[in-house]
């Protein structure tokens, strides 16, 4: 009786911290909780504030300016994640994530930084709810995710409101390139006409054109891409569940 009391004991002592060990992370898990950690913020901020802006009935341009340096910071941080991917510290495939953090990067910089014109379009509001509301989800999401600690609701809210969203924010993006053309046209912005030292040239009103165009093959392989994670994780009916 003694024997067996001093094994159970033992046995019950591992077993009670055993959680332990389970919610042990890693370097690389506690840096990739702190990074999506810090996105969550980052972008609350941006739509509490686009909502707020919105709401009070101010312009198109004064809404993003009321962002901008939020929207610098944090879009801009999002490149991290093509390196999360390289390195193998997640398991996202690199072409899908480095086709949207590019477009994204590609209009904050390339033109909604130096066209202030493009900046009353509809397609701010647009891109700045649509990337706001998806990127709050989706970090909240990869966070939990790593701790195997993520709701239902958010699991439904990751794989469904990007039906809407996605859409959204790609026609946003769209819309505010196409609002900078004539004034990128007009100033030759970023151009390099001939002759020139380097004998060559480079239209930048045609590199936007081209990134515009490279929407028709891109959106929908991403967008496809999240229809097959949505079934994945949400698409199994319950007759398959009972088979």
């Amino acid at each position: 009786f003694i024997e067996r009391a001093r094994r159970t004991g033992k046995r019950s002592r591992l077993d009670s911290l055993s959680f332990v060990g389970r919610s042990m992370v890693s370097p690389a898990e506690a840096y990739l909780a702190l990074y999506n950690a810090v996105q969550v913020g980052g972008w609350s901020v941006v739509l509490i504030k686009t909502v707020l802006s919105l709401v009070a009935g101010a312009s198109f341009a004064q809404t993003y300016e009321g962002v901008e340096f939020w929207l610098d910071v944090f879009q801009t941080a999002a490149v991290l994640e093509i390196a999360h991917c390289a390195l193998g510290l997640v398991r996202s495939p690199i072409a899908t994530t480095l086709m949207q953090v590019f477009s994204r990067v590609a209009v904050l910089w390339l033109v909604l930084h130096p066209v202030k014109e493009s900046r009353d379009s509809i397609g701010v509001p647009m891109l700045l709810i649509a990337w706001s509301v998806t990127e709050v989800i989706r970090y909240s999401f990869y966070a939990l995710n790593i701790f195997k600690a993520v709701p239902h609701a958010l699991i439904w809210l990751r794989y469904t409101l990007f039906i809407i969203l996605y859409p959204m924010g790609a026609s946003g993006e769209l819309f505010v390139v196409f609002a900078s053309l004539p004034f990128v046209k007009e100033r030759n912005l970023f151009s390099l006409d001939m002759p020139n030292p380097a004998n060559m040239s480079f239209s930048f009103y045609w590199f936007l054109v081209i990134i515009m165009l490279n929407y028709i093959p891109g959106f929908p392989k991403m967008y496809f891409y999240m229809f097959g994670q949505r079934k994945k994780v949400l698409g199994v009916e319950p007759a398959k569940k009972q088979k």
